[in-house]
């Protein structure tokens, strides 16, 4: 969750890069998704919500994408579809302090975990 510019998708690139993703990661604003296969077998799927009102007939991928263990699910504009998203999730809310600082606020919902790595910078 953020404003534009605040760093959504730079933080997915950062959070594909993390997963293995190797490839440009690119904003999903115009064709709204965007799947990467990550090694291993798993997956990224990437929404972006911006240009849209409500999730309409992508209601139904967006829950098969969250119930899916094989897939991480990003959805920027989140807050658009909030209607079809778990009860269990976190959200990560990004604030830009400055043009190359951001302040990060991160929330779980219901029964979602947040686990700290130590020795992460």
């Amino acid at each position: 969750v953020g404003d534009v510019g605040a760093g959504k998708t730079t933080f997915t690139r950062g959070l594909a890069k993390g997963l293995g993703i190797v490839g440009d990661i690119q904003s999903p604003t115009f064709t709204i998704s965007r799947l990467y296969e990550v090694p291993g077998g798993k997956r990224l799927a990437h929404y972006d919500f911006y240009r849209l009102q409500d999730a309409g007939i992508l209601a139904m991928e967006i829950e098969e994408s969250i119930n899916d263990g094989a897939t991480v699910t990003v959805i920027e504009w989140g807050e658009i579809v909030s209607g079809v998203l778990p009860q269990n999730r976190i959200t990560i809310y990004l604030t830009a302090a400055s043009e190359n600082e951001r302040d990060v606020r991160i929330v779980a919902s219901g029964d979602a975990e947040i686990k700290v790595i130590e020795g992460l910078a």
